[in-house]
């Protein structure tokens, strides 16, 4: 996957139009890259699950600590 089709699925995220991205450990850097360059990033949650993967999540009300 690359960098721009992150920003994309982000996009469609905070958009609705997707639920959530699941992102596996080898495509954390690209999909880091894309998440960084994006305007919300506060808005978009991730979760640890196993194995590596991160589920994220867009939480408009979501504020960085």
């Amino acid at each position: 996957m690359t960098q721009e089709e992150y920003v994309e699925m982000l996009q469609q995220l905070r958009n609705g139009e997707i639920n959530e991205i699941t992102v596996e450990q080898p495509n954390f850097m690209t999909f880091r890259k894309a998440w960084l360059s994006f305007e919300d990033r506060a808005s978009i949650v991730g979760e640890a699950e196993l194995n590596g993967e991160i589920i994220y999540k867009y939480e408009p009300n979501h504020t960085e600590e």
